[in-house]
């Protein structure tokens, strides 16, 4: 039975690992839902996250009327997944949410596949995050994943899309979509537009997120070195861990960048942003960025390539955007935007601003997700 329009739902938001913009996503949109009188819960994986997961979940975890729920759950298919959905079938009839929102393509499979074995199984929202859709090829490992997720599809009733650079890719890659298809940007809160005041001593650069090989942190070391072949010194901050952290610290020192380039642990992004004159983003993939978001919000300086929705955050000046994987377009973007004054900078920024703040509102995200949800209600009862 669907509920009423106007009654509080039970949620529970499923997904892999509690860091990054994943996590940011869930924790907002979980507050925004209690504040409107819904239910929520959350399980995700028991081995990621670290100390700053866990300070996150004591804060969230006691408003949260369904609950933490900290599992063991691997990045990559394996016998593990049969014990993760065991886990989640057993936690769904308990709580016996109303919704289940399954986030990127672990928490997507966690939410969905149990639908295939009960008729009673709740309403499947899924947000892909990116997920499976940043690179499918014709390699045997994207082929499954892609016949995955179009066997998903068939138990999901609704796509709740981050930005309208993923809703193509899925329906390039498993549609056309006969579910409910819903886009709604993330959005950030008014906090968010206060401007960062400039520490003592900053760096040029400020890089901030996973160090991995999809968010091109080769590509800036590569630029970096470019620049200083050429005689330009500049000193860059890259905040963050990862898989290819030891990589990208080799590359650094191969390279000759040190003591120029600085690697520091993940910390909040607005203490970061007050430690450079510029941010750079120079990711091979993105869904919608909440890095970018943020800076933007922030009117800080900013590079970034101009993949996924990261367009969709710079609109009518998405033409400032540089292609990624390539090493003299970001040398030179970051060159020219050395050489440009801080008032130069702070006033492009500034416009970029103005865009956000009209186009990815915090309460616009929130109650768009909430309407997506009644009709994922409707489409589940048909």
């Amino acid at each position: 039975m669907t509920p009423p329009e106007d009654s509080p739902l039970r949620i529970l938001h499923i997904f892999r690992a509690p860091v990054g913009g994943l996590f940011r996503y869930v924790q907002d949109v979980a507050r925004g839902q209690i504040a409107r009188g819904h239910q929520v819960g959350i399980l995700c994986d028991s081995t990621t996250g670290g100390v700053r997961a866990a300070a996150a979940f004591a804060d969230l975890e006691p408003s949260l009327a369904l609950g933490v729920h900290r599992i063991p759950i691997t990045r990559n298919p394996g016998p593990a997944d049969l014990k993760a959905i065991a886990f989640v079938r057993r936690l769904v009839r308990e709580q016996r949410p109303d919704i289940i929102h399954g986030h990127g393509s672990k928490g997507g499979l966690l939410a969905r596949f149990p639908a295939f074995f009960d008729r009673n199984w709740p309403a499947c929202v899924y947000t892909s995050h990116g997920g499976s859709f940043h690179f499918l090829t014709n390699s045997p490992r994207d082929c499954l994943y892609r016949g995955v997720e179009s066997l998903m599809a068939l138990k999901t009733d609704m796509f709740l899309m981050e930005s309208a650079y993923i809703e193509q890719r899925i329906q390039e890659n498993i549609g056309p979509l006969r579910q409910p298809v819903r886009v709604v940007h993330h959005g950030v809160t008014p906090p968010e537009f206060k401007p960062v005041p400039l520490g003592p001593d900053p760096y040029d650069l400020l890089y901030i997120g996973e160090m991995r090989a999809l968010k091109g942190v080769d590509i800036l070391l590569e630029a970096l070195a470019s620049l200083k072949r050429e005689g330009k010194r500049v000193r860059a901050l890259l905040v963050g861990t990862g898989p290819d952290e030891e990589a990208f610290h080799a590359l650094a020192l191969k390279n000759g960048l040190l003591p120029d380039v600085t690697f520091d642990q993940p910390q909040p992004i607005r203490q970061a942003l007050g430690r450079a004159r510029i941010i750079v983003i120079p990711s091979r993939g993105e869904s919608l960025s909440y890095v970018a978001l943020e800076s933007a919000a922030a009117a800080m300086p900013m590079i970034a390539t101009g993949v996924g929705g990261i367009p969709e955050i710079f609109g009518r000046y998405a033409d400032r955007l540089i292609p990624p994987s390539d090493v003299p377009a970001l040398a030179g973007a970051i060159s020219g935007m050395l050489a440009k004054t801080e008032d130069q900078r702070r006033a492009e920024a500034a416009e970029v601003q103005a865009l956000v703040r009209t186009g990815f509102s915090y309460d616009g995200m929130v109650d768009g997700g909430l309407a997506a949800y009644r009709t994922a209600l409707v489409h589940r009862a048909g």
